[in-house]
């Protein structure tokens, strides 16, 4: 008979708590604070590449923080997250948000499927630049206005 501990790291809860406030609390915390402010000036000086690259690290750590409850294997996360990050996935979400996205943000969306310029192998070309566009807005939303970043990461499909 396993324990409970072990009952939680196999995933063999009983109950699987569901994403809550208090994660999405969490995320605002932790997305919301810039070690100094960015002015409008320097923010169009930043290239749709340097936003994909950080909205890249935002996006996961969302990812991440989603998988966390109910608790399990260091690898059941890592494969949880892998399958959410990839490519192909981004690119859904992408299309998902599409119809919600303002007008700043679809010329937001533009400048970062034009920066998707250097393609991974096993990825096609269109599914990349969707890719990079959707790691742009966030990258993007992340610097101008978290709560709208958090509005929409919470309309993606992302299954316990």
């Amino acid at each position: 008979m396993k324990s409970k501990e072990e009952k939680l790291l196999d995933g063999q809860q009983d109950e699987a708590p569901q994403l809550n406030s208090s994660l999405t609390q969490a995320f605002l915390a932790t997305t919301a604070q810039l070690p100094q402010e960015i002015s409008q000036t320097q923010l169009q000086q930043i290239s749709p590449a340097a936003l994909a690259y950080l909205g890249d690290a935002i996006y996961e750590l969302y990812v991440r923080m989603f998988y966390l409850l109910p608790l399990q294997r260091t690898d059941t996360y890592h494969h949880l997250v892998v399958a959410q990050v990839r490519a192909e996935t981004q690119a859904l979400h992408l299309r998902s948000l599409i119809p919600d996205l303002t007008k700043t943000e679809l010329e937001i969306v533009r400048r970062g499927r034009n920066a998707a310029t250097k393609r991974p192998k096993r990825v096609d070309p269109d599914i990349y630049q969707q890719a990079t566009s959707l790691e742009t807005l966030i990258g993007y939303l992340y610097l101008t206005d978290s709560q709208r970043l958090t509005e929409l990461l919470q309309k993606l499909h992302l299954e316990k």
